[in-house]
């Protein structure tokens, strides 16, 4: 094992950064970390100068073409519907070199955006780390158990889970086509989670309760692990049972028609894999699903 730390290995790659924002100066220190050398950024606004100043202070701020001029391996990470219009950007400009690495961290996009870099001689993958993100490095440490979901051609497939295990996390191969499924399913699961948590925090205030907190933090902890572990074999609570007349009252009290409307749905949805699990029981469910019916028609 060599000695030498980090910093002081031959850098393979140079690493260039177009977006210093929460995932980007992240993911470029810890490039860093494994040996590679952070040489240059993009970054606009106060925040992410300061993001980048703390993570790559090496790295030369500069605008987005002479930052693509002068990368091994060119990371876009910008938001999903600006990606399109950034690559378009960088084609038109000649700013990618032949035989350069250029991978971008949106999970909406498989590798097929990039095809106006490819064109110009990039290799290119979508490397999206499946986690949320604070801009410190605490988040290197993170990545450690944390699943990147990657995308690239065939050809590049080994080059690109190699920058997956260098950064410590674990890839996860995602077809192209795959791609908007893919990432809809972790919308629903993480991004909608923020919402549900939030929203029940609200409502626990509206009741009275001074720390919603102490009471969802283990609730939610254990429904979080026993739903990982078991299934839908874990779910519990009115629907599952089918309590109709408890459902009935609480849509009573729901008065915000975005609450109680998103309560329906998600109710006749798990009432509906309740059902195919064997959790809900069939004679209980035709009286839950027509307080479901009644109260959506009524609107």
């Amino acid at each position: 094992m060599s000695s030498l730390a980090p910093g002081d290995r031959p850098a393979r790659l140079s690493v260039g950064t177009v977006g210093a924002g929460r995932v980007g100066a992240v993911l470029a220190a810890a490039l860093g970390r494994a040996g590679h050398r952070a040489v240059a950024v993009s970054a606009v606004s106060a925040s992410s100068l300061r993001r980048a100043e703390a993570l790559v202070p090496q790295a030369e701020v500069l605008p987005p073409d002479e930052v693509a001029a002068r990368s091994d391996l060119l990371l876009l990470a910008v938001p999903d519907d600006v990606l399109p219009a950034l690559v378009s950007g960088l084609a038109a400009a000649g700013a990618v070199r032949a035989g350069t690495l250029v991978a971008h961290t949106s999970g909406a996009h498989g590798f097929r955006v990039l095809d106006p870099l490819v064109a110009a001689g990039g290799l290119p993958m979508a490397l999206h780390p499946v986690m949320t993100f604070t801009g410190t490095d605490l988040d290197i440490e993170r990545l450690a158990g944390a699943c990147f979901g990657v995308t690239s051609p065939d050809q590049l497939r080994l080059a690109a889970e190699a920058l997956v295990i260098e950064m410590g996390a674990e890839p996860v191969w995602v077809e192209e086509e795959q791609r908007p499924l893919y990432h809809a399913a972790l919308a629903i699961g993480a991004n909608h989670l923020i919402t549900l948590v939030n929203t029940s925090a609200d409502l626990l205030r509206q009741a009275g309760v001074e720390q919603p907190s102490r009471l969802l933090g283990p609730l939610l902890g254990a429904a979080l692990d026993n739903a990982l572990r078991h299934g839908d074999g874990a779910m519990t609570g009115p629907v599952a049972r089918g309590d109709a007349g408890t459902v009935r009252s609480h849509l009573d009290v729901l008065d915000a028609p975005a609450v109680r409307s998103s309560y329906v749905a998600l109710s006749r949805l798990g009432a509906v894999r309740a059902l195919a699990a064997g959790v809900l029981p069939v004679d209980r469910a035709e009286a839950l699903l027509d307080v479901l019916a009644t109260d959506e028609a009524a609107r």
